[in-house]
């Protein structure tokens, strides 16, 4: 069967359209009480899809999450990304518990965040020197203040699709962006994603299609000497899980040198889940700066920025600013001792690869079987799927993609116990503790929701 593509428009909306799991009577009880007292119930507008779906968690256990009624769900959203070793795990806590009978935050350089920047430096090639911060967002808001600093230059190139954080800088042409106003891909208009954001940060922002050389070339003859930084999302975490093509990373570091710009990897997602010293060990080209969050502290809110020795060094008094009252604090850097220590073992990548490799190979031959087009982009601890006849090359090339069938399918596998992201622009996320069994439940999941959207039941 040849399935016809349906475009599905997103909005910008909080997650409009996307299902999730009903509430039972506890779990409904418990998101009435939050909505009293927090905007829509939640604390991130990513995380509400409507007042009856809207996930409730109770407890998290290794690759599990349970709601207020007891249900179980194998949990391969994890936070959108951070948990890398799995929910409570026994080795990053209990680092955590010894570190903090010794204080939290001092105003003072302590042991924790030192070992970590070491950590950081030893893994990622590229990474010289590094700063702590507390989320992604902050991280990219500094690493692009840094780039500007050291540039003397004010645009950012940003590629469509790509998420980089909250911040106004960057809150332009993201997944979510409405995909009728951001105009022709030789001349793309900047998307403004939340109102509150002043019109005059549009000055400050370029847009550009994610992989297309053609385009970026032209852009850069006209803009190259303007601007300050390009940042790009090496595997776009928000346009599930599509692949550079193979040169183009190549041609940014290249593109970069010639017009004297500072390249930035936004590692936030792919930093230490894509491989141990992620994207620049995993494609061989080494940006100046990388931002780095999420799986770093297996859970715990803690990011960094790194780079270049030369490029870093421009933070200091008088010049570039970065600070922070939490950067640093114990709680979160003994975490990120832990969560790195584990996975420069080589452990983590062994089994995160073994489960993954077994998810991505068992829903391809699920898929071929009932002769449904498709394309898996990503790696196995961050993978995504598109329902297509040809590879998605960009963000807008994902809008000819059968959203229906994707959240059909995962609808059913929620309504199963097993938890993907209903949002197919966001990946599947893997931790250590995700086992084979796991896997085995999930392609059964998805198999019989298969059948049902296809009529085979």
């Amino acid at each position: 069967t040849t399935l016809p593509a349906v475009m599905y428009q997103w909005t910008n909306s909080p997650q409009e359209g996307v299902t999730m799991p009903q509430h039972g009577a506890k779990s409904r009880e418990f998101f009435e009480r939050a909505q009293r007292v927090i905007p829509y119930g939640v604390n991130s507008n990513f995380r509400y899809s409507g007042d009856d779906d809207t996930l409730v968690v109770a407890d998290a256990r290794d690759g599990y999450v349970y709601d207020f009624d007891g249900k179980r769900y194998i949990d391969y959203r994890l936070g959108y990304g951070p948990v890398i070793l799995g929910h409570t795990d026994p080795f990053v806590n209990g680092r955590v518990k010894e570190a903090i009978d010794h204080g939290l935050s001092f105003a003072a350089t302590q042991r924790y965040e030192v070992k970590v920047a070491e950590r950081i430096v030893d893994m990622c090639p590229g990474v010289e020197m590094v700063r702590l911060s507390n989320t992604g967002s902050e991280c990219t808001m500094h690493a692009i203040r840094l780039a500007r600093g050291h540039t003397g230059r004010d645009i950012v190139l940003k590629f469509e699709g790509c998420y980089h954080g909250a911040h106004d800088y960057v809150l332009w042409s993201t997944a979510s962006g409405n995909i009728d106003k951001v105009g022709e891909r030789h001349h793309p208009r900047a998307y403004k994603q939340s109102i509150g954001i002043p019109e005059v940060m549009r000055d400050l922002i370029q847009l550009c299609p994610w992989n297309d050389v053609e385009v970026l070339g032209e852009i850069l003859q006209e803009r190259g000497e303007e601007i300050a930084a390009i940042i790009v999302e090496p595997m776009l975490g928000n346009g599930a899980g599509l692949m550079p093509q193979p040169g183009y990373l190549e041609f940014l570091r290249q593109q970069c040198d010639q017009y004297g710009i500072v390249l930035i990897f936004d590692e936030v997602k792919t930093g230490f889940r894509m491989a141990p010293g992620g994207a620049g060990e995993y494609f061989g080209v080494l940006p100046d700066i990388s931002t780095f969050a999420k799986a770093m502290g297996n859970g715990y809110p803690i990011a960094a920025f790194g780079g270049k020795k030369e490029v870093m060094m421009s933070i200091r008094p008088g010049k570039v600013f970065q600070g922070g009252t939490y950067t640093g604090n114990v709680v979160s850097t003994a975490a990120a001792d832990a969560t790195l220590e584990y996975i420069q073992s080589g452990k983590a990548f062994e089994q995160l690869n073994k489960v993954g490799g077994i998810l991505m190979a068992g829903i391809g031959e699920i898929l071929n079987r009932y002769s449904v087009p498709h394309f898996i982009n990503g790696v196995p601890a961050m993978f995504g799927i598109t329902f297509t006849d040809t590879q998605p090359r960009d963000w807008r090339d994902l809008f000819k993609a059968d959203w229906d069938l994707y959240e059909a399918i995962t609808n059913h596998m929620i309504e199963k116990g097993v938890m993907p992201e209903p949002d197919g622009f966001e990946p599947y996320f893997l931790c250590v503790d995700h086992t084979q069994e796991d896997a085995a439940e999930t392609l059964q999941a998805f198999e019989d929701g298969l059948k049902l959207a296809l009529g085979k039941n």
